[in-house]
């Protein structure tokens, strides 16, 4: 039997931690789907308030993860936490500079993709979220990683406990008490 010459996840996450380009530019082509339905999630999240769609992010994302050199993942779902920050900062820039009025920031565009998708609640400020986050980042750590697979990833429980190495419920513990702190946080 013929081996298969795809490498695998793996060998595409070892070659990409190791700096080879092609490693990288495999493991993003890999991933893609998953990419884009984080990048459809983010886009989404936003509510009307963007004009970006899910495929220039996702691009927008891999440029800046592809222009790091000392970044470093141990597994896929790491790699998808990664991407989905950088998607997360790249919409909260977008909403802040569309918001401070720059280049017609007051125009609203609207895609076919909105019509499919139904109208979203708009982020009701873009500020006092990246603040609680930060807050949150900085007081306890683990609980903001926490929120940025559960939420901005869109991972399941499970999926959250796996990757930690922890039981569902203590997942689920903390998600209440990080959703505590931030509801206090926003609600100064």
């Amino acid at each position: 039997m013929a081996e298969d010459p795809t490498p695998s996840l793996a060998a595409l996450v070892a070659g990409a931690e190791a700096g080879d380009p092609v490693a990288t530019d495999a493991l993003f082509a890999a991933l893609y789907a998953e990419l884009h339905r984080l990048a459809e999630g983010h886009v989404y999240r936003a509510g009307g308030n963007i004009t970006l769609g899910a495929t220039t992010l996702l691009h927008e994302a891999y440029l800046r993860i592809a222009d790091r050199d000392t970044l470093a993942f141990p597994d896929r779902n790491r790699f998808l936490g990664y991407a989905s920050r950088a998607m997360r900062g790249l919409v909260l820039n977008y909403l802040r500079s569309k918001r401070a009025g720059k280049r017609g920031g007051d125009l609203t565009f609207t895609t076919l993709d909105e019509e499919r998708a139904g109208p979203a609640e708009p982020l009701a400020n873009v500020d006092a979220l990246e603040a609680a986050m930060a807050e949150l980042a900085a007081t306890d750590p683990a609980l903001a990683e926490l929120v940025d697979l559960r939420f901005f990833c869109g991972f399941t429980f499970d999926e959250i406990a796996a990757i930690r190495g922890m039981s569902v419920r203590t997942v689920h513990r903390d998600w209440a008490k990080a959703r505590l702190l931030l509801h206090d946080s926003l609600s100064d």
